[in-house]
């Protein structure tokens, strides 16, 4: 049973892990993709309505790759998680659906417009097909975090006598207090990466002196935006999403944080440090006193409960995971704040574009808002563990018993292997797209 449920889960996590990383991007950059739309019905500038047709083709490859690699998560629900679906379709079904058929046929629908459509359409209705692909793609964001919200806290629902969930109150699923902070934090992240792609690329050009002026656009697009979403990450979303946490999941928090013993007269924040489980203490700390309890509270000497607090019964699963996933999250996100901060004074003055460590700095930094947003997706998930619902129903309850290891394992090495060919084929194709750059779109 503890194989199967291993296996279950590995096979979840591998896939919705290489899925993420396409809508990650697709969500931010559509905002990106409207806004130079906007800035061409604006100004007439030829230029930014060429940036907004490169960015769509880049959008719609990332977008294509969702649909390719989200279909197998949702037939996982069917095979290795169906006892889930059983006893809880009657909740996240309505969320889930909503999602398929309202957004993203709102979404894959007028990106077809956007991409062939502008002769036809006019500038002006072609800038509303773009903006209804951006509306399509963040309400699909705010649908699945609806029903990641419900897991994660559980509101307006009942359990009949056979253990199967029904709603009894549909508008609580979407003034849940889990919700929003959630939401608002995953957009804000999403646009993080679309920004630290757009500036990416756009350094990449300055660099090699290619597509000189767009680089320059991609650069102070990104940087601009980049700096915006990464403060926006951190404080308020992100704020709210850690007090969430507090209310509603303590255990989770003095995991996340690794506190393990209630501490007098305020919980330090620690910076650096390594969970031992076997003696239930933090090795090797640099921490600050005092800080977490006036962030969590905004009082110095506020108490904060450890783990010690807590029934052993219900502590998260992979207690190191969960902290080191969380502390990762937290440190890049205070380096991209500082990264971009310093691209925008560089902007100002009027010599970002001549300051190289900066451009070599924003072009190496590319992949590291995936893992971020992929840490903070870990420590949404590990800290939830060991339950499907919180604190309802637990993750052993909701596996398929009938689905055994070795098929689960079989097919999990099937989607690495084929999902390796996926991301090289992509990654071929959008660097034809970035080589040929946007200069050599007819307009």
């Amino acid at each position: 049973m503890e194989d199967m449920l291993f296996y279950d889960r590995m096979q979840f996590a591998f896939t919705i892990t290489f899925h993420y990383l396409f809508p990650q991007l697709t969500m931010g950059l559509s905002l990106i993709i409207v806004y130079f739309k906007w800035k061409f019905l604006k100004s007439k500038l030829e230029i930014y309505n060429d940036a907004a047709k490169f960015w769509m083709k880049i959008f719609a490859l990332n977008f294509a790759m969702g649909v390719v690699t989200g279909i197998p998560m949702e037939f996982q629900f069917g095979t290795n998680w169906a006892k889930f679906s059983e006893l809880t379709g009657g909740i996240i079904g309505q969320t889930l659906a909503m999602e398929g058929m309202f957004s993203f046929f709102l979404e894959s629908s007028f990106l077809g417009l956007f991409l062939f459509g502008e002769k036809l359409l006019g500038h002006k209705l072609h800038f509303v097909t773009g903006f209804l692909v951006f509306l399509g793609s963040w309400a699909s964001g705010f649908l699945i975090i609806a029903t990641h919200s419900w897991m994660q806290h559980p509101v307006g629902y009942e359990i009949l006598e056979n253990g199967k969930f029904v709603l009894n109150n549909f508008g609580a699923l979407f003034s849940n207090p889990w919700l929003w902070p959630s939401y608002l934090h995953n957009q804000a992240a999403s646009l993080v990466t679309a920004s630290f792609v757009v500036a990416a690329i756009g350094a990449f050009y300055v660099l090699n002196n290619k597509h000189f002026e767009f680089g320059k656009l991609f650069v102070k697009t990104g940087v601009v935006f980049g700096l915006i979403s990464s403060i926006v990450v951190a404080f308020p979303t992100g704020d709210l999403a850690a007090k969430n946490v507090v209310k509603y999941q303590p255990v989770t928090f003095a995991a996340m944080e690794g506190i393990f013993e209630t501490e007098d007269g305020g919980s330090e924040i620690v910076l650096i440090g390594q969970p031992n489980m076997i003696d239930k203490t933090l090795d090797n700390k640099i921490a600050v006193p005092n800080i977490l309890s006036f962030l969590t509270y905004q009082k110095w000497d506020a108490e904060i409960k450890g783990l010690n607090e807590f029934d052993e019964a219900i502590y998260p699963t992979n207690i190191p995971g969960l902290y080191y996933a969380y502390h990762i999250m937290v440190g890049l996100g205070t380096i991209f704040i500082g990264l971009m901060l310093l691209a925008v004074v560089q902007l100002f003055r009027k010599k970002l574009y001549k300051t190289k460590w900066i451009l070599w700095a924003l072009l190496f930094m590319l992949p590291f808002p995936y893992i971020a947003n992929t840490m903070g997706w870990y420590t949404a998930e590990l800290g939830r563990q060991p339950w499907l619902v919180y604190n309802l129903l637990r993750t052993s309850a909701g596996a398929s018993p009938t689905v055994s290891a070795g098929n689960t394992l079989f097919t999990l090495l099937g989607f690495i292997g084929l999902y390796l060919l996926l991301g090289l084929l992509f990654l071929m194709l959008v660097g034809k797209i970035i080589n040929k750059g946007p200069e050599t779109l007819k307009h």
